[in-house]
């Protein structure tokens, strides 16, 4: 796997999933989170996202995926997805913001 194929598209779209009501799940480091973040969101550092995959349902409700760039968000989707979720990146969590806000 090469260095970007985390940001290929595989499957729903963020803006998609948003509108599905998708939990938000930051990455960012809770200081990061700190600094702002979207609303609703929740703050799962990318570190502890495979505990949060172990002891959630993947078919509770789809997941948007956030950080600063988008790097930490692609892993963490992905893990998310190889867990069973269905997730999508959203990058940015500024973009992840602007996107909500459209609905």
């Amino acid at each position: 796997m090469g260095l970007f194929d985390v940001f290929r598209s595989r499957g729903p779209s963020a803006a998609a999933l948003l509108e599905a009501n998708a939990l938000v799940i930051d990455v960012r480091t809770p200081a990061e989170y700190r600094t702002g973040h979207v609303k609703g969101s929740r703050n799962v550092p990318l570190d502890r996202i495979e505990a949060f995959a172990r002891k959630e349902d993947p078919t509770a409700r789809p997941i948007v995926t956030c950080c600063a760039s988008g790097m930490r968000s692609g892993r963490a989707a992905k893990a998310l997805n190889n867990a069973g979720f269905t997730v999508a990146n959203g990058g940015a969590w500024t973009k992840v913001e602007r996107l909500q806000q459209r609905q």
